[in-house]
């Protein structure tokens, strides 16, 4: 399992060298998207990943700083199948959204852009909800509602984490969450890995909340906020402090393997 981070900032304006929350995970050459910050696919194109290779796309709420890359990242695959004159390696594409409207957006966007956005493969919806999303055989995903967003009129939760499941590891990304509690089930028994979202609490109150839990193997801060962008060297000395080497602060073309 590898681990590439394209984007590792939370919604601020533009940063130097920080684009918007986004990460893929590869597992036996397939790709698996989560989230997608401005500008992930042009950084992923260029990092050398093949977005044809893309199946699965997982967002976890539908802020601009997780979905505003996007239709590029649509547009980037269907561009690549006419350069390389080849289809998806992988078929349809599938996307996981906890709201229809943006999809639908996205895919009104792209329909206007040149050539009505014909495709032979399909770009293919699926709502977000608790449990299992799918079990490919490569890699098994479960979505875990968070506290950090819920439709007002029905409490219904718009915001998820997810745990990722191959190879005899876990992985768990957390999204935006209301509090780090919110990881708990999507944690379980342990976990390999975890990427935590640090754009909505302090370094102390991460390194804290974390160096109780005995059950993860190493943690990923991403989806920086002001404190990590402002100070990276202070807040590079919490985490080292806190977690030895299996803590990482994160930056914009990270790669890790599992």
């Amino acid at each position: 399992m590898k681990i590439y981070f394209l984007g590792s900032c939370s919604g601020t304006e533009p940063m130097p060298d920080r684009k918007h929350e986004s990460v893929v995970v590869e597992v036996n050459d397939k790709l698996y998207w989560i989230d997608a910050g401005e500008g992930c696919s042009y950084t992923a194109h260029n990092m050398g990943l093949d977005l044809l290779k893309v199946k699965h796309i997982l967002i976890s709420h539908t802020h601009m700083d997780h979905v505003g890359g996007l239709g590029n990242l649509l547009w980037n695959i269907r561009k690549l199948v006419w350069r390389k004159e080849q289809q998806p390696v992988y078929g349809d594409v599938e996307l996981y959204l906890p709201i229809k409207e943006t999809f639908d957006g996205f895919m009104q966007v792209l329909y206007n852009t040149e050539g009505l956005f014909k495709t032979e493969y399909k770009m293919n919806y699926h709502p977000v909800q608790n449990g299992v999303l799918f079990d490919d055989g490569n890699v098994k995903v479960t979505a875990i509602a968070n506290t950090h967003l819920k439709k007002i009129e029905t409490d219904k939760p718009l915001s998820f984490s997810y745990r990722l499941e191959a190879e005899g590891k876990s992985l768990v990304y957390s999204g935006d969450v209301g509090t780090y509690s919110d990881l708990d089930e999507a944690i379980g028994d342990g976990c390999d890995a975890i990427i935590i979202e640090t754009g909505h609490f302090g370094v102390d109150v991460a390194c804290e909340h974390f160096t109780a839990k005995k059950n993860i193997g190493k943690i990923f801060f991403n989806h920086h906020g002001r404190e990590i962008l402002n100070y990276p060297e202070r807040s590079a000395e919490k985490v080292k402090n806190a977690f030895g080497e299996n803590g990482a602060i994160c930056y914009d073309t990270m790669t890790v393997e599992l």
